[in-house]
């Protein structure tokens, strides 16, 4: 079906034709339309342009209001008319109310489309998203929450708005840290026979339980052994150049941490595929080729033997030029040279159009530089956009980074299992008719929507207190309020029975009912700005105001003893509707809407 242009188009495209009809002096003004408090719409552009036209900006409006009630000579109004009412206020600002046959026409188009009538984009790309990032052997904590969750939401969004969404887990898998553990296997043989023994598939949490040990093993021994030291370096160097004994006992560490991340995503409801997993040694074999391309091209230069990229904006506290070190002076190669090979990978063989890397706001100078090198040697072109996805960090409820009682950082399995007991506790209050089963279900549901949504409803850029009360409140901007909101109506549309949801464009609307209206057909114009810059905060804001709109709806609006039938399956569409537009928004959030709480 074919998009469905929203009320706020319609009533753009009425003003700004009235404009030119009235006005053909003013060219393609813009009418500069905003929703308002006083009315539905404000349109604020004449007062410019009458500066422009050097006219009286009340008098100019009055030529427009003309030419949209058709009482200009010449004019006709619309017979399928969208506006009940324009008035003229302050200097020349015209207050616009549309009516509300146009409102439930609107939304009896949108709710006949399966995609709730948001069309896809027009121009659509190819972008490469990075995000969710853990490092192999190492156990995943808080730090890693927000660009899983942030990176998850933007795959689903831009894939919705039609986007070829090409994920990419750059996972630590290579530097010094294997030759060590690689090299304590080799002289501990019986720890690997140990970790493997039994039948069965091993759980995420006993690989990285294994993991752990074996980790707290050899670096025990690399801190107190000098001559095991050494040896580790030279496995290190064994590894990078592909040792075949080496490559095998590292692939069993990177095969072992999959285990363990999956089930991390899995409780987080997230699907990371095999192929998406492209970690630093996904690059090691452009490593060179990069390194040669920047020296032949004199974008990067030797200085005291290591290759480095200069910028004139970025020193150091001495006030001495900060270089982006490509390779170091040992010969070992930094995460520049992993990043600008990935940048050169995912442009000239991925194709994309946009690089979006959802990646700790720590890392901006970093990668500003990577992308201003990437550029300088040509592999990031006029037409493809590079992006940093900056987020904070996550705080604990004193402001200050969120740790354990004994200083460590949190874990990142134990803050989703606390998440989901809290919200069981929230579910059996308010379970009707529920088995322990269902209880349990419900309550991952809840608690990881909660971790979800409050990470995702504060701007990216902006550090948030992770306060898990807060979370699972049924009260203010929680996941947990809308999935009730969500349950709420499916509760209704249950009772109905046979009566179904119909719009009624003839029925007068009440003022709650025109305001969920008019807030419900700003879905579509939501969804294409979040994907447009990259912020799903803007989402949660609406889905929170449509969720508060759909609340004064329900204790206004009485639905199943409404007036007339008429009423009844008029306000049942309108429950219908909201109910879809806050499961589909959810979804693409990556939070579940269950539909009994």
């Amino acid at each position: 079906m074919a998009s469905v242009p929203s009320l706020a188009a319609t009533v753009h495209q009425r003003v700004a034709n009235a404009l030119s009809a009235a006005l053909p002096e003013s060219g393609s003004a813009d009418p500069l339309l905003r929703r308002s408090d006083r009315a539905d719409f404000q349109a604020n552009g004449l007062l410019a342009l009458a500066k422009k036209l050097k006219g009286n900006p009340r008098e100019l409006a009055a030529q427009v209001v003309g030419v949209l009630d058709g009482t200009a000579a010449g004019a006709q109004r619309p017979a399928d008319d969208v506006l009940k009412d324009v008035e003229i206020s302050g200097p020349g600002f015209l207050n616009i109310t549309v009516s509300d046959q146009a409102i439930v026409r609107t939304l009896a188009a949108r709710a006949a489309d399966e995609r709730l009538g948001v069309p896809y984009a027009a121009q659509p790309g190819t972008t490469v998203i990075d995000y969710a990032q853990p490092n192999v052997a190492k156990e995943m904590h808080v730090g890693h929450l927000r660009s899983a969750v942030i990176g998850d939401a933007m795959v689903r969004i831009l894939e919705f708005s039609g986007e070829q969404v090409v994920r990419r887990h750059h996972i630590g898998d290579w530097g010094t840290q294997f030759g060590m553990l690689v090299q304590y296997l080799i002289e501990h043989p019986h720890e690997l026979d140990h970790r493997t023994a039994g039948e069965g598939e091993v759980s995420g949490e006993e690989a990285m339980s294994n993991l752990n040990r074996l980790y707290k093993a050899s670096r025990a021994l690399f801190d107190s052994d000098e001559e095991f030291k050494v040896r580790s370096r030279d496995r290190v160097v064994a590894l990078q150049s592909g040792d075949p004994e080496t490559l095998a006992l590292w692939q069993h560490f990177v095969d072992e941490s999959k285990i363990y991340f999956y089930s991390v995503f899995d409780k987080l409801g997230m699907e990371i595929r095999d192929p998406d997993v492209v970690g630093e040694s996904g690059y090691n074999d452009m490593l060179d080729d990069t390194c040669r391309m920047l020296e032949e091209s004199g974008v990067a230069v030797r200085s005291e033997g290591a290759l480095c990229v200069f910028f004139d904006d970025v020193k150091g506290p001495d006030g001495q030029p900060t270089p982006l070190i490509v390779k170091k002076s040992n010969g070992g190669y930094g995460y520049a040279a992993t990043d600008l090979s990935a940048v050169r990978d995912r442009v000239q063989n991925l194709k994309a159009s946009t690089l979006l890397y959802v990646v700790d706001a720590r890392q901006s100078l970093h990668f500003r530089m990577v992308f201003e090198t990437a550029r300088r040697a040509g592999w990031l072109g006029d037409d493809v956009n590079a992006v940093q996805l900056a987020f904070g960090t996550v705080l604990g409820k004193d402001g200050k980074p969120f740790k354990t009682r004994e200083g460590e950082t949190v874990r990142l399995v134990d803050l989703l299992d606390e998440a989901v007991d809290r919200a069981a506790v929230v579910v059996r209050e308010k379970a009707q008719d529920l088995t322990d089963e269902e209880i349990a279900e419900r309550a991952t549901q809840v608690g990881i929507g909660a971790i979800k949504y409050a990470d995702l409803s504060t701007s990216a850029s902006r550090d948030y207190k992770f306060d898990l009360d807060q979370m699972v409140s049924l009260n203010g901007d929680t996941s947990v309020y809308l999935q009730y909101a969500y349950a709420r109506i499916q509760s209704i549309l249950r009772k109905a029975g046979d009566t179904g949801p119909t719009a009624h464009p003839e029925l007068e609307l009440a003022p709650a009912e025109r305001a969920l209206g008019l807030h419900l057909d700003q879905f579509a114009q939501t969804l294409a700005e979040v994907a447009e810059v990259y912020e799903p905060h803007k989402l949660t804001a609406y889905l929170y105001q449509l969720a508060s709109h759909y609340t004064t709806f329900y204790s206004e609006c009485p639905v199943l003893k409404a007036d007339s039938p008429q009423q009844i399956e008029n306000r049942l569409f309108l429950c219908d509707i909201t109910a879809r537009t806050l499961h589909q928004g959810m979804s693409l959030l990556g939070i579940r809407t269950p539909a009994r709480l």
